[in-house]
């Protein structure tokens, strides 16, 4: 048992040794907390500054884009659809012009400005979709409801979902704006919203495309600057979710936890390693989970079981989207990497 398990641990090492992020050049050094692949070779990604970046050749090269009208803005929430179509969600305050959808069907030469409001309190938070046509967008709750859009038509028109069929929020729960990934849709009609803000963290989900909603407590701690970043589902029945405290984005925490029935119930699972804020993970096609942070990047081959840290990670990232077994993640000044398994 002992030379299995040390055979085991320096398996795991050498692994580790050779998964590395490579360095791709943003060519800005604009903020980023977006970023969406459509496949091996096209991803797009949101920042500030009303900046996009779009490549379709795995990111050998990346194109800068800049939003007509946007200069203020800082899309948060990126969908990429095809190379030509992608969507833009600003978030900011409403109040202040910056809840704002933008959508191009050109590559990125040119934006139309799809939706706008200017209500009081509206805070747009991330955007996916399930196909080229459904989608949705998610938001901060007015009044006690979480804030929700929904498109038919790849983006071109948003109409909101009417808060009579969604849950209570409690008292200062919201979501995170912080990866574009703590929403996530999956199949036809399944999706998942993660919160924080309150005294811990919740999970929101829909089988039917937001029609109807359940809401149900996990054992992830939170507080106004603490709680779900980051969720992923396999499958219908299987995900995980990853967290912390932005505030103190390397302390340790019990940062992952995990349902094994379509996020009825949630399950503690080892705490990432390096510890520390963690603001999106992936499951690849190989089975490995990578998880991303300001304070470092976490790997596991064993399902969360345990974790190693890629010892190359640039500090600052925040968001991480993922094809296959490939990932690209970003963050702080235009920090863009790529990492591929066997």
């Amino acid at each position: 048992m002992k030379f299995i398990a040390s055979f085991f641990l320096l398996q795991l090492s050498l692994y580790v040794s050779y998964a590395q992020w490579t360095p791709q050049n943003s060519g800005t050094d604009a903020h980023f907390r977006s970023i969406s692949a459509v496949n091996e070779k096209i991803v797009w990604a949101g920042g500030a500054k009303g900046t996009v970046l779009h490549t379709v050749n795995g990111g050998t090269t990346w194109e800068v884009l800049h939003v007509q009208d946007a200069e203020k803005l800082d899309f948060r929430g990126i969908h990429g659809l095809d190379a030509q179509t992608a969507v833009a969600v600003s978030a900011g305050l409403a109040e202040e012009g910056q809840a704002r959808i933008f959508r191009t069907n050109d590559g990125g030469k040119t934006w139309k400005e799809v939706w706008q409001t200017t209500e009081k309190g509206v805070f747009l938070d991330g955007i996916s979709f399930w196909d080229a046509k459904n989608g949705l967008i998610f938001g901060d709750p007015i009044g006690t409801k979480i804030y929700l859009l929904k498109t038919a038509d790849g983006g071109q028109t948003w109409q909101r979902i009417s808060p009579s069929q969604l849950p209570e929020n409690k008292a200062g729960e919201a979501a995170f704006a912080a990866s574009n990934s703590t929403m996530v849709l999956q199949g036809k009609k399944n999706v998942w919203i993660g919160t924080g803000g309150s005294d811990h963290a919740r999970v929101f989900y829909s089988t039917d495309r937001g029609t109807t909603w359940q809401v149900t407590d996990t054992p992830m701690a939170a507080n106004a600057s603490s709680g779900i970043f980051g969720l992923n589902f396999w499958d219908a029945k299987n995900g995980i979710a990853v967290g912390g405290n932005y505030k103190a984005d390397k302390d340790a925490s019990d940062n992952v936890i995990v349902t094994h029935d379509g996020g009825q119930t949630w399950q503690k699972a080892t705490p990432t390693q390096p510890a520390g804020l963690k603001e999106a993970v992936r499951k690849l096609k190989n089975g490995y989970l990578v998880a991303v942070g300001p304070a470092g990047t976490s790997l596991s081959k064993d399902n969360g079981q345990t974790w190693q840290a890629l010892t190359n990670a640039p500090v600052g990232l925040h968001a991480m989207t993922c094809v296959g077994n490939a990932c690209w993640a970003i963050g702080a000044k235009g920090t863009l990497v790529y990492l591929r398994f066997p």
